[in-house]
């Protein structure tokens, strides 16, 4: 089946009782057993397993590619549950140069106090990441491409056989690309990662992650450790984000669509000192981007040529862009990471430049997206 066939179908039978054509939410924490240590169907209880959320993971791993997906509460749950499945103390991650922020805050203030090290590298040259991984010795590369905030792009292939040259496993973040756009499983990735509250979700109305995997040991391992430490998606949490999905690839059009069309106004405005996004011309991965990418996405970053006042004063002035955290939901929205989503990372080597504005373009009509931009830019 194709990617919007698989979206709407995957794991998402008719209601074998009722007929019913949507997934039913299985609100129940437990389940009858028939006999002792006799389950129906693999249920017993809802930490362990949950029908409604059987059935966005067996989703998620169609879409991806993938043999075996696991749905969490939250992307940042989704990432600690995979480090801990997959390193030990003692172990090193090669991570981003320019990582989110919150990977950056669970490398550096969570996970070092386990013994996790992670070092930083500019995933862009392959070279250098080559090298890193020579004298660090990782067991894991964990990348993002188009990275948050700044949208540069990796080269996947290039980096899942530099980091499988090196004995590492690579992982990918595919929140800000989607299944939609991406398959980092296809291209040479052993691990993809989600935080579905993004574009999976696409409404801004629920709060997820998800790991995708090939490798049969990594998915008992990692639904282990899902199970013991109990950071799972919750019934109606997992109902949301099937029904997002629904749609993702109708929405990741216009997304698209609209963030071009902004990218390419902020280019020529004279207020803006420059365009962050990997569908424009000058955008240094543009070619890594078209061949593993359908499209160039839904997220724009510019930097002000007023600094760091001039990015606050527009992020205060939209009227239709929201001033908020988060992305890929179907409204617009505007932040400025420095003070918002990355102040985490304030004084480290991944720190963002304060003339940074960050947008999540959202599916409205692309004239009013841009009138108001214009707007505030003057």
């Amino acid at each position: 089946m194709n990617f919007e066939t698989q979206a709407i179908h995957a794991g998402q039978d008719p209601d074998p009782l009722t007929g019913a054509v949507v997934t039913p939410v299985y609100l129940t924490s437990t389940y009858k057993q028939d006999g002792v240590g006799g389950t129906r169907g693999g249920y017993e209880y809802s930490r362990t397993a949950n029908p409604t959320r059987t059935a966005l993971e067996t989703c998620l791993a169609a879409l991806e590619n993938g043999t075996h997906a696991l749905a969490f509460a939250s992307g940042m749950a989704a990432e600690d549950c995979l480090i801990r499945t997959l390193c030990r103390p003692g172990d090193t991650v090669l991570i981003p140069g320019d990582a989110y922020g919150g990977t950056y805050r669970l490398f550096d203030k969570v996970l070092r106090n386990w013994g996790v090290e992670y070092g930083t590298v500019r995933q862009t040259d392959i070279e250098a990441v080559g090298k890193a991984a020579a004298e660090r010795n990782p067991k894991l590369i964990w990348t993002e491409t188009p990275t948050n905030p700044l949208l540069s792009i990796v080269d996947i292939p290039a980096l899942a056989e530099t980091a499988h040259a090196n004995g590492a496993l690579l992982v990918v973040d595919n929140t800000f690309a989607s299944p939609y756009l991406q398959r980092p499983l296809d291209l040479g990735a052993d691990v993809v990662l989600h935080s579905t509250t993004k574009y999976l979700g696409g409404h801004s109305d629920v709060v997820g992650g998800a790991i995708v995997v090939k490798d049969q040991q990594q998915a008992k391992d990692l639904a282990f450790n899902q199970n013991a430490t109990g950071g799972v998606a919750g019934p109606f949490d997992a109902w949301l984000t099937l029904r997002g999905i629904k749609t993702l690839a109708v929405r990741m059009d216009r997304h698209c669509a609209n963030a071009a069309r902004v990218a390419a106004m902020l280019g020529e405005h004279p207020a803006v000192a420059s365009v962050l996004y990997p569908g424009l011309p000058g955008h240094p991965g543009r070619e890594i981007a078209a061949k593993q990418m359908r499209d160039f996405g839904g997220m724009v970053s510019f930097r002000l040529r007023g600094g760091e006042e001039a990015a606050v004063a527009v992020c205060a002035r939209t009227r239709l862009f929201t001033l908020g955290e988060s992305l890929g939901g179907v409204e617009s929205l505007i932040e400025h990471p420095a003070r918002m989503t990355h102040a985490s990372a304030t004084g480290s080597p991944l720190e963002v430049p304060a003339d940074l504005v960050r947008l999540s373009v959202g599916i409205e009509d692309a004239n009013d997206i841009l009138d108001d931009l214009r707007q505030v830019l003057g």
